[in-house]
């Protein structure tokens, strides 16, 4: 197992007073999180400021959501019901239960101890209730929803008080594919510890699960590899083939430019693919995967930027299936076929503005206020904040997560690396062949590129 994919316990000097001191504090409004991990303290951040979810709720909601789910994850549900029924018995003499929910945190099945399950029954923790960190706050199985690693919540570390008496741990499996999460396995004590054996179950349970999903993707890359081959002989219009979630698994010379990848190299492995960095190709990649679950038959277009272009080129979008499974879409370039996608929609309640943005600092988490933050750098699969404390690791998963968070709260994305602070630029330098870019007031005063599809949008902002 990994160091970073370990369930760490609490120190042991900071004991269940400490925690529950900052869990107070934190309920009454304060941001004082002193002994309190970080990735419990970044949960809790979202339960209040977020969710809003009532820290004195003292059961699980009803699970009123109709699930809309791939077939295959059926198998997922069913294999981890499996490995949880493996271990129920030492789990159950341990005076545990095992659960297992699906994506939207609804508890599928229980195992374990008797008398635990029906100390567990008075706050709902058992099937057909809902465990999302929406609905109850930081648990196992709702904050493993949240995160991509083991998480371990002990004691005062759930958000609810009712559940305080609690120990509970939980893994997700996640589609290889979109990384989305399709289920948790949770193992959870009344007033007593937690089996020593739980890491390894839990990772166990879901690293078998993953060898299943690798495979079937993998298939389903040379499934789309195979369709690609199969269109480029019928047609000359640019062609790429891209998976569900957006991710390039093979292009032509054209699309190779336009997209930034490589050309004529297939990625069959999930793990190798080509992420374009362009939110609207990936937008229109996952309205097309929705549509085609619902109508095999279904074609579509629209028109999207691409890294080399001032103005949008036109795409259609094809989907291909594997053994009736949708595993991607080809795209065409420079033709418009089928139904066009919608305009983004604005939703219907109006967005929460955020008062912070949380940050890691070695092993504590860091709320900034907003002006507090210069700009946002996206490197690798890691997002890295200038501010006034230095430079800090966003507690936020991806550029696309922390902008959209940020929208319309002063911050706009200027470039598929970078979010920044319209308060906090200092001058616009405009260059020989036309380039912006952003000098920043921050301590380096960073200079931040303008990529030419968004710089009409700076120029709106800055009224320049």
């Amino acid at each position: 197992m990994r160091d970073g994919h370990r369930l760490e316990p609490a120190s042991d000097g900071l004991g269940k007073g400490t925690v529950y001191a900052a869990w107070e504090r934190f309920v009454r409004g304060e941001d004082d999180v002193r002994g309190v991990r970080p990735e419990v303290a970044i949960s809790w951040h979202r339960c209040r400021e977020q969710y809003r979810v009532d820290p004195y709720l003292n059961e699980a909601p009803v699970a009123v959501m109709e699930v809309d789910h791939a077939p295959e994850h059926d198998v997922v549900f069913v294999e981890l019901g499996f490995r949880a029924a493996l271990i129920a018995h030492e789990v159950g003499n341990a005076g545990g239960i095992v659960t297992v929910t699906d994506a939207t945190g609804r508890i599928l099945g229980e195992w374990g101890d008797q008398a635990t399950r029906a100390i567990a029954a008075e706050c709902n923790l058992a099937p057909w209730y809902c465990w999302a960190e929406s609905a109850v706050g930081t648990n196992g199985m709702g904050t493993a929803l949240e995160a991509h690693a083991p998480v371990l919540v002990r004691g005062a570390e759930h958000w609810c008080q009712a559940l305080h008496d609690w120990t509970c741990a939980g893994v997700a499996v996640r589609d290889v594919v979109t990384k989305e999460p399709i289920a948790v396995l949770n193992i959870s004590c009344w007033r007593s510890p937690l089996p020593v054996a739980v890491g390894g179950w839990l990772m166990n349970a879901a690293t078998k699960t993953h060898c299943a999903l690798r495979t079937r993707a993998r298939d389903a890359g040379a499934a789309l590899v195979a369709a690609y081959n199969h269109a480029r002989a019928r047609s000359s219009a640019p062609l790429t083939a891209v998976d569900t979630a957006g991710k390039v698994v093979i292009a032509d010379d054209t699309t190779s430019v336009l997209l930034g990848v490589p050309a004529s190299t297939p990625a069959v492995d999930p793990t190798v693919r080509w992420n374009p960095g362009l939110p609207q190709l990936i937008g229109a990649a996952r309205y097309a995967s929705k549509q085609a679950a619902r109508n095999p038959d279904w074609v579509g277009s629209t028109q999207i930027f691409t890294h080399l272009a001032d103005e949008p080129t036109s795409i259609s979008i094809r989907p291909v299936f594997l053994c009736g499974h949708l595993v991607g879409h080809l795209v065409s370039f420079g033709t418009s076929e089928g139904e066009q996608l919608p305009q983004a929609e604005r939703p219907a309640q109006p967005r929460v503005q955020p008062r912070r943005v949380v940050a890691t600092r070695d092993n504590r988490m860091v709320l900034l206020r907003l002006s507090e933050v210069s700009f946002a750098e996206s490197e690798g699969n890691d997002v890295w904040l200038a501010t006034d404390q230095g430079s800090l690791r966003a507690a936020s998963p991806g550029l696309d997560k922390l902008d959209s968070e940020l929208a319309g709260a002063g911050f706009l994305r200027v470039h598929r690396r970078y979010v920044v602070n319209l308060s906090r630029i200092r001058e616009v330098e405009r260059r020989a062949k036309g380039e912006l870019f952003l000098i920043m007031d921050d301590q380096m005063n960073k200079v931040v590129p303008v990529s030419r599809r968004n710089a009409p949008a700076v120029r709106r902002a800055l009224d320049i």
